[in-house]
């Protein structure tokens, strides 16, 4: 959090000075003394949804909810539950030590949960399984077992779980674990392509296998080992069989190819493979409700590992060749994916261009049917009940919130944030297209202070996203919000290598970094003094990540910029390489 907050005090501190120089937008007084532009403060108290999950009986809802913690620096995630008619809500934890997406056991009686709940040496051993009565009660621990847990599953009686499993680290032994504490520790031994990762830091040999947990008798029989790690694990409708991916080349450090296996859920059953293709990234494996076929989101191949759109695909349980849903459609599907009860339909989330919808898959032939649109951003999407819909929903001025989707329309559950937003005064966030210098049109996203007036220039700013296979689109962003509320005009451009507009545009620009996203940043800026909206004299940009790499490629291209922040940036891309976790990316281009 303090990084967080750092950052944010960056932007200002460093865009403030030279933009807003003979700018009197600060001293602005509010129309509305009850209301007042956002702050550092507010940006903290958003309340961020996530993790939502249907119980299988169709009555409850489940979500967890993310927030700041400022007195103990840290983010709290908690559990929450809403009927589904939104009439009855509960928070069933208080602890903010949720972690994953809860899943309902098959009775809906019981939600599990990961958490580093107790003390040092506990959460020394990672996350373990959780498990309280959504009737009332305490929640009781599950699990503990060294290496932690990294996700679940349960059987659909509710008798057993199918755990992921991490390794115990084969390096954490009593010896060198008391060498740590010594003023000079052990050296670190890297033995591996992938020896890094955003948030774990150093990795070591340990992998991810499947248990089996009886619920009953409390036993523990592992079902897969190796040299391989296994994931996503989803149990057929019987409880006979699993199905998961996992990574079996020679060396999985070298690749991201997933397969798709089956294995009878009994110890010493023996993994079958049912996809062999050069994918990466396969994942969400859903079996259909008679439990023949099995959904799950396909990716490109290898050589395109930095710019995936996946793809909604289906293949027998029984084996043979899958097949791609919706082939026509030129968009990234998200997960979760949600089998009609009829098992002629699958229901899930597409991206498009600066939003997303919730689209329903025929499985006999290859309509598509959007249902939903407007300018938001839809995630979650989840089915329950009388083929009812449940959705996590955005907007520009709205952080997501629980909605039901009813007849194309969405009806909001549930006002986590409602009661912070109504004393702010937001500005307004429209769409635009800008033409690049090559001819390209690119489509972005332009926000503007609460008390902006037209015909008057305004220090602006190019907030760039990161990705670069991501995108900007109609949701809330309390960093925006947070520079509006200061005065300056934000742009946020899609630019060549954004998802949302198809498979060409996305890989525009492989192997090709800093050259047309140059162009449609820089053009978007182009539009933006043409309409009389920004100041030439008072600009400034930044980003994180590949938004940082993008800042660093763009003031080393153009000099109009009064003020850069590189967040997370690299400047020199050949000198990344081997020093962190995108190895692999970097040898496919």
């Amino acid at each position: 959090m303090r990084l967080q907050q750092f950052f944010l005090q960056l932007w200002i501190g460093s865009l403030v000075l030279p933009l807003a120089i003979q700018t009197t937008l600060a001293q602005s007084v509010p129309t509305v003394p009850a209301r007042h532009p956002v702050t550092i403060d507010d940006v903290n108290r958003i309340q961020h949804l996530g993790g939502l999950q249907a119980s299988p009986d169709g009555q409850w809802l489940s979500y967890t909810v993310r927030g700041a913690d400022l007195g103990k620096d840290k983010d709290q995630t908690d559990l929450w539950m809403i009927s589904g008619d939104g009439s009855r809500q509960v928070r069933l934890t208080s602890a903010g030590d949720v972690s994953g997406i809860p899943r309902w056991s098959g009775s809906s009686e019981f939600l599990g949960f990961l958490s580093k709940r107790g003390d040092e040496a506990d959460k020394k051993k990672g996350a373990q399984l959780w498990v309280l009565d959504r009737r009332g009660g305490e929640s009781r621990k599950l699990t503990d077992i060294a290496g932690g847990i990294e996700d679940f599953a349960w059987s659909p009686d509710g008798t057993r779980l199918v755990l992921v499993v991490a390794d115990a680290d084969p390096a954490d032994t009593p010896e060198t674990m008391e060498g740590w504490k010594r003023k000079t520790p052990p050296p670190i031994v890297i033995d591996r392509l992938h020896f890094k990762q955003d948030r774990d830091g150093y990795l070591g040999a340990q992998q991810t296998h499947l248990r089996l947990l009886d619920m009953g008798s409390g036993a523990l029989v592992a079902l897969t080992a190796g040299a391989y790690s296994e994931s996503a694990p989803a149990w057929s409708p019987d409880g006979a069989s699993i199905a998961f991916f996992s990574n079996r080349a020679g060396n999985p450090d070298a690749t991201e190819e997933r397969s798709l296996f089956v294995i009878a859920a009994a110890a010493g059953a023996a993994p079958r493979m049912l996809t062999t293709t050069t994918g990466e990234r396969d994942s969400a494996p859903v079996w259909s409700p008679d439990g023949k076929s099995i959904a799950f989101l396909s990716g490109d191949p290898v050589r395109f590992s930095a710019y995936q759109r996946a793809r909604l695909s289906l293949i027998a349980a029984a084996g043979g060749a899958p097949r791609v849903l919706g082939s026509r459609l030129d968009r990234a599907v998200h997960a979760p994916l949600s089998w009609s009860a009829d098992g002629q339909s699958i229901t899930a989330t597409v991206e498009d261009d600066r939003a997303a919808f919730v689209t329903r898959f025929a499985i006999g032939d290859e309509r598509v049917e959007r249902l939903s649109s407007g300018r938001h951003l839809l995630s979650d999407a989840v089915t329950f009940g009388a083929g009812r819909l449940a959705v996590l929903a955005s907007t520009a001025k709205q952080p997501a919130e629980l909605h039901l989707l009813e007849a194309g329309q969405l009806r909001p559950l549930t006002h986590h944030n409602d009661a912070w937003l109504a004393e702010l005064r937001l500005g307004t966030t429209d769409e635009f297209t800008s033409v690049s210098s090559d001819g390209t049109r690119v489509n972005g996203l332009v926000s503007k202070p609460p008390e902006y007036r037209a015909g008057q220039r305004y220090p602006t700013v190019l907030l760039i996203h990161g990705g670069p296979n991501s995108q900007d689109a109609h949701r809330y962003h309390g960093l925006r919000e947070l520079m509006t509320g200061n005065g300056y005009v934000v742009l946020q451009v899609n630019y060549r290598g954004s998802s949302g507009r198809g498979d060409a545009f996305q890989k525009a620009i492989y192997a090709d970094w800093g050259n047309r996203e140059v162009k449609d940043l820089l053009g978007a800026v182009d539009w933006a003094v043409a309409a009389g909206i920004a100041d030439p004299a008072r600009l400034g940009l930044g980003g994180w990540s590949y938004g940082g790499i993008l800042t660093d490629y763009t003031i080393a291209s153009d000099t109009r910029f009064k003020a850069a922040v590189s967040g997370a940036g690299s400047a020199n891309q050949t000198a990344m390489y081997g020093t962190d976790q995108y190895i692999v990316q970097y040898d496919q281009e």
